[in-house]
C-alpha cells in the first residue's frame, strides 16, 4: 500500500512540475505583426517548443541581426506542415510573428514564406 501511494505521489509531481514549467505568451503584443526577412540560422526542432532564429538586416544599422522566434511543440508545428527538415541553416526565409513587448528581436511565430514560395502558418 505504502509503495502504490508513493507511485501516485510520484505521478502527480511530474505532472504539476511539468505543468508549471510551462510559461505565458503574455511577453509577445498580440496586438501588433512584425514581418522580418533574412538567413535561416538555425531551427530548432524540439520540445516544448520550436524555434526559428534569423538573421536580417538591421534597417537602422544596416548590420546583421539575429531574430529568434518561439513556435509551438513539435506536434503542433507538425500538424501546420511542418518536418524537421523543412528547412536548413542557409535557406532564405520570411516570418510573420507577434513581436516581443520589450522590442527585442523576437516574438511568437504566425507564418513563414520560404524561399522556394511554400508558405506554412499557425492555424
Amino acid at each position: 500500500m505504502k509503495l502504490k501511494l508513493a507511485a501516485i505521489i510520484a505521478i502527480i509531481a511530474v505532472f504539476t512540475v511539468q505543468a508549471s514549467a510551462h510559461h505565458s505568451f503574455a511577453m509577445f503584443d498580440k496586438e501588433k505583426v512584425v514581418t522580418v526577412s533574412g538567413t535561416l540560422k538555425l531551427f530548432e526542432w524540439s520540445n516544448p517548443h520550436c524555434w526559428l532564429h534569423i538573421v536580417a538586416v538591421d534597417p537602422v544599422t544596416g548590420k546583421n541581426a539575429e531574430w529568434a522566434f518561439e513556435m509551438g511543440s513539435v506536434p503542433q508545428i507538425a500538424a501546420q506542415g511542418w518536418k524537421a527538415d523543412s528547412v536548413k541553416a542557409g535557406d532564405k526565409i520570411t516570418v510573420t510573428a507577434h513581436p516581443l513587448k520589450d522590442g527585442s528581436r523576437g516574438g511568437q511565430y504566425q507564418s513563414a514564406k520560404f524561399g522556394d514560395g511554400r508558405t506554412l502558418q499557425h492555424e
